[in-house]
């Protein structure tokens, strides 16, 4: 049986669409490259920030499945990554006493202070940053 190859779709986007995607991924990008310097002068790399904020957002429940979905690794990738985590003192594991085969993720004090400090820079970005963002969604959705 042979596969069809699927053929591009004509938008049918003008050149000042093309120009208003491309505004709108600068600034995306902006704000991803800010957040990934304030990461490294946090001391961390970036996949820990990402996968300590991901935690967070959890509120103590967060499995290894959940960081793997959130992030958008591999289980295995997954693993790794929380392994380095607790190795640095940014996360701990807590069994489920419920389910022994149930593992949580909570942040550690190291883990807690780091996000403080780069999601305030984070946030003081993003308010930079609204102005232009609430433009472009705007010229987006006409």
């Amino acid at each position: 049986m042979s596969r069809q190859r699927s053929r591009p779709v004509d938008a049918g986007l003008s050149l000042e669409d093309y120009r208003l995607l491309a505004r709108f991924r600068h600034v995306l990008r902006q704000f991803f490259v800010f957040s990934e310097e304030s990461a490294r002068k946090a001391g961390v790399t970036v996949q820990q920030h990402r996968a300590v904020l991901s935690i967070k957002a959890f509120d103590g429940k967060a499995t290894v499945g959940d960081l793997a979905r959130d992030l958008m690794i591999k289980h295995h990738s997954a693993v790794g990554l929380v392994d380095r985590l607790v190795r640095a003192q940014l996360i701990t594991r807590n069994p489920d006493p419920a389910d022994k085969r149930r593992v949580t993720l909570t942040l550690a004090p190291r883990g807690e202070a780091m996000l403080r400090a780069v999601s305030g820079a984070n946030r003081q970005e993003l308010r930079r940053l609204t102005p232009s963002l609430k433009r472009l969604v705007d010229e987006l959705e006409r």
